[in-house]
Parts: structure tokens; C-alpha cells; sequence
């Protein structure tokens, strides 16, 4: 039977100081002045028109992604925060996620941001490297980090995440692991290393870049898993590694198949609704001239589709297959509304080829299945 699962909100803030060629997100290059009270407006009104949709429902995470959120000051998070707890049903210790880059805290220390409500920080580095800062066209560099990493231990906040590339164009596999050892030394709570990939519709697509071999690629990814674990950061998912207990709760909801109300250009969300017996999808518009126009433009609403049972079986399996636990078989029916048996077959098609196994009701990938998810997830596509 299909019950609502855990539920985290998403906000998105659409504008960038400059549009980075390997980003297919929806970001927009910033005007001179942003309208950030006009879009903070918006973004309450959209809150209030989807309220129905969650009435009562506990909220477990916030996070304000985009673009560029610390291009807003703290004042107007603020003000957000304040109208969503006025509106909805935030949980004592909620997590309240800002991502910002270490070249645009024009407008606030990290001090301000805390005061505002934000307990946790997650701050695009990419590398320590100015010249490897240069070729992926970031506008900041080493000392920007430096002074933002200060920020944050001058507010208090421990729950911080960094986010590293590797494999990016020109880099050795000893700088990469040059990078792992600078984030490490920073003591974060939380890591992000992935590699980067070239996406269509993007500056690096139109005119790639030279990127290290594969054999390379994969001796920076070992290398940098290996001193990650070293230093206590445990791999939850992927590309996620944490100190004991710091996970991200709103990622974690993500990969767990939950749901999460979305508001701002461009966002996306989902939301389960056991009393229609579906799970339904939904997006906003990407322009944020077009999504401010709001209700005088005919709503914030760009799509919106039931998820069908083979879509709810593949982004299950998508999901959940990404964290280093696997899938637990008790979330299938709640989060699907289906049966276990529509799945079996593939699933034991997996453990026959000795990519998954069973342990205390959970599917996990074995050592061989860790490193080929993506041939695993393809089982489940409809």
C-alpha cells in the first residue's frame, strides 16, 4: 500500500555570477542588480499554492540550491525561513542546507547566513588548484577558499560540505590527490568527489576540453577513495563520503526514494499522494522573469505527470542502488505501491550474475556490483 514518505523541501535560486561551461543546471548569468525581494515573494506565494498538497506533514531537510544562493543576502533567508515556519511543520532539528561558492559571498559572512537560519553549508571548491580553478571557468580561487573556509569557522559551522572534481582538464592523478588532501585538511563534515563529465548543452560539449585518460581517471577516483577513508570519511552513496554520522539528511532523503516539495525556476519535485494512490511529479518554470510573473502568469506550474509503475520502479531502484547500504526491501511497497513480485525476476537476475545480495532484507551490491551500478540500475528500466 502506498504511504507518504519522509519529506524535504528543495529551493531553487536561479542566478550565477557566471554560467560554468561543464553546468547543464538551471542557472542564469546574474544582472547588475538582482531582483531578490521580488523572487523571495515568489517563492512564498509558490510555497503557499502547493501548501495543500503537504498539509501536516513533517519537514526533515531544506536546501537552497541553484545557481547561486549566496548571491542573496541572509536578510532574505530570513525571511523565507521565517514564512516557512510559519506555513509548514519544520522539525526541531531540520537541516537547513545553503550551497555557495567561495567567489560569491558578496553580500554576507557565513555568521549572517547562521543568524539567518542556516545550519549547514555546502561550498563548491571543485579544487585547491588556481590553474585547474581557471580551466573549468570558476571565478574563484585558492584564497577565496581560504577566507570562505574561515567564514564558516568563524560562524560555528561544523556541518559543512565541500565539493571536489577530479579528472579535470590537465590535471595529474598527484594533483588530484593533492586536492584530497587540502579538502581533507579542512576538516569538513562531508565530502562530494565525483568526477567531471562532459553534459549536453553545455560550453564544454559545444568545444570539450582535453580530460585525462581513463586509466587515469580511475587511479584519481581509487587514490582519492582510499585517503578519504583513511582520513574517517565513510562512502554512504557514490560520491558521498562523511565523518561518522554527518550524512546529508536531504541527499539521503533523495536516495531513499522520498519526497520533496519544490519551489523556484526551474525546481523539481515530488510528492506521493496515498489518498489518489500515485506518485506525481512536477516542475516549475525555468525562466525566472517567466516564474516571478506567478499567478499573474498563469501559475508557477511548467509539467506536472503521474509516475507510472515502471517509472516508479526504475527511479526506485535508481535511487536507493546509489547508497553503499543498497535497497531496503521494506521501502518497495510504501514508496511504489506495488508488490515485491514485480520485481524478483530482475533482481535475481542481478544476484546470478553476482552483482547483488540479499542481507537482513536488504539488496546490496556485492564488491564486483559497486563497480558497475549503472549496468545494475539498466535491469530495472522500463
Amino acid at each position: 500500500m502506498l504511504k507518504a514518505p519522509p519529506l524535504s523541501v528543495y529551493v531553487h535560486m536561479p542566478w550565477c555570477v557566471r554560467k560554468c561551461p561543464y553546468c547543464d543546471f538551471n542557472s542564469h548569468t546574474a544582472p547588475t542588480s538582482i531582483p531578490a525581494e521580488k523572487y523571495i515573494q515568489a517563492l512564498i506565494a509558490d510555497l503557499e499554492h502547493d501548501l495543500p498538497l503537504v498539509w501536516g506533514r513533517p519537514i526533515g531537510s531544506i536546501y537552497f540550491g541553484g545557481g547561486t544562493p549566496s548571491l542573496f543576502p541572509a536578510s532574505h533567508f530570513a525571511t523565507l525561513l521565517s514564512a516557512m515556519r510559519a506555513r509548514l511543520d519544520l522539525r526541531p532539528d531540520v537541516e537547513i542546507t545553503l550551497e555557495a561558492n567561495p567567489g560569491a559571498l558578496e553580500h554576507d559572512s557565513f555568521t549572517a547566513y547562521a543568524h539567518a537560519g542556516i545550519n549547514r553549508v555546502s561550498l563548491g571548491v571543485q579544487s585547491f588548484s588556481g590553474e585547474r580553478l581557471m580551466g573549468l571557468g570558476r571565478i574563484h580561487g585558492s584564497d577565496d577558499i581560504d577566507r570562505a573556509l574561515q567564514s564558516l569557522s568563524a560562524a560555528g559551522i561544523a556541518n559543512f560540505n565541500l565539493d571536489l572534481m577530479y579528472a579535470l582538464p590537465g590535471q595529474t592523478p598527484a594533483q588530484a590527490r593533492h586536492d584530497v588532501k587540502q579538502a581533507i585538511n579542512a576538516g569538513p563534515a562531508h565530502i562530494s568527489y565525483y568526477q567531471l563529465t562532459i553534459e549536453p548543452n553545455t560550453a564544454f560539449a559545444a568545444k570539450p576540453p582535453v580530460l585525462p585518460a581513463d586509466d587515469a581517471a580511475w587511479d584519481m577516483q581509487q587514490a582519492g577513495m582510499d585517503m578519504l577513508a583513511a582520513a574517517g570519511y565513510g562512502q554512504y552513496e557514490i560520491s558521498a563520503f562523511a565523518q561518522p554520522g554527518m550524512h546529508s539528511r536531504h541527499n539521503m532523503n533523495y536516495w531513499r526514494y522520498g519526497d520533496f516539495l519544490a519551489i523556484g525556476a526551474g525546481a523539481h519535485g515530488k510528492i506521493t499522494l496515498p489518498a489518489d494512490g500515485v506518485v506525481r511529479r512536477y516542475a516549475k518554470h525555468r525562466h525566472p522573469q517567466r516564474y516571478m510573473q506567478g499567478a499573474e502568469g498563469g501559475g508557477w506550474l511548467a509539467e506536472k505527470h503521474v509516475v507510472t509503475d515502471a517509472e516508479l520502479v526504475f527511479e526506485f531502484f535508481l535511487n536507493q542502488l546509489r547508497l553503499k547500504g543498497g535497497v531496503n526491501i521494506d521501502d518497495f511497497g510504501p514508496r511504489t505501491g506495488l508488490q515485491w513480485t514485480v520485481v524478483e525476476a530482475r533482481v535475481q537476475k542481478a544476484i546470478d550474475m553476482g552483482l547483488l545480495a540479499v542481507f537482513q532484507q536488504r539488496v546490496r551490491p556485492t564488491d564486483l556490483g559497486w563497480k558497475f551500478v549503472n549496468d545494475i540500475q539498466q535491469l530495472f528500466l522500463p
